[in-house]
């Protein structure tokens, strides 16, 4: 398994949330859920960002891009 995916079940187990919760919270079953975190499938780039969005943080930190999990400041549109 791929840091990527403990950092994904870290971010679940950190929060004493289920597979089932998170899954809910995204939008996807429990199952498929439980494979992102085994890293027998890769989340779609609108699953990440879902993860991202759920969990505070950015989708770079997800995919060990960075270690900060702060997420990215949000650009005003002029």
């Amino acid at each position: 398994m791929s840091a990527a995916y403990r950092r994904i079940r870290d971010l679940r187990e950190d929060r004493d949330l289920t597979q089932r919760q998170v899954g809910e919270a995204i939008g996807v079953p429990q199952r498929t859920y439980a494979y992102y975190e085994s890293g027998q499938r890769m989340p779609t780039p609108q699953v990440l960002c879902a993860l991202a969005r759920f969990h505070g943080t950015s989708v770079d930190y997800l995919l060990e891009l960075t270690g900060n999990p702060a997420p990215y400041p949000r650009r005003r549109n002029p």
